[in-house]
């Protein structure tokens, strides 16, 4: 149910593990996340860095500045907190 609802992030995500900086291979993957982030109401111009901390829970580092925490919750939601 949780990869449902986190959709193509969560498999998108997945590949990059825990790689400190997003390669040119996982591209996608920063546009997963900073589509998910942009549906949360939160601005994020382009991921530059991701920390894969655990199942489905990601730390998003925007090039404007802006980091994320993102992860479903213990109900399966989706959030995205600023830091």
């Amino acid at each position: 149910m949780r990869q449902r609802m986190f959709g193509w992030v969560l498999v998108a995500a997945a590949a990059v593990g825990s790689a400190p900086v997003i390669a040119a291979d996982d591209v996608s993957t920063g546009q997963d996340l900073k589509a998910t982030i942009a549906l949360q109401g939160m601005p994020c111009d382009q991921v530059v860095n991701v920390k894969h901390n655990g199942d489905s829970d990601y730390l998003a580092t925007c090039k404007d500045g802006n980091r994320y925490h993102v992860f479903v919750n213990g109900q399966g939601r989706v959030v995205v907190e600023k830091q």
